[in-house]
């Protein structure tokens, strides 16, 4: 981890395009400003988690539904003999 110390209205800049500034800093926490393309999504930790989780809920666990789909696919297949041509 790379620890950075940053006043009022200094930044920072990731990979190149992304820029993070410090809007104000108060008792009860900093605000920061973020500047990024829009194809970078920028999450708040717990929001980042809950999507995370709303992901791997969304995921089946295991191949079963996929081996069962495809033997229903291989079982309604019409059977096709192979021959071979001279």
């Amino acid at each position: 981890m790379l620890v950075i110390t940053r006043k009022a209205e200094e930044s920072i800049v990731i990979d190149g395009n992304i820029e993070v500034i410090v809007l104000g800093i108060a008792k009860d926490g900093v605000r920061l400003g973020i500047k990024a393309p829009r194809e970078v999504q920028v999450h708040r930790r717990e929001v980042f988690e809950t999507i995370a989780e709303a992901n791997r809920a969304a995921t089946p666990t295991s191949a079963a539904p996929v081996l069962e789909a495809a033997a229903l696919l291989r079982s309604s297949a019409p059977k096709v003999r192979l021959t071979k041509h001279r």
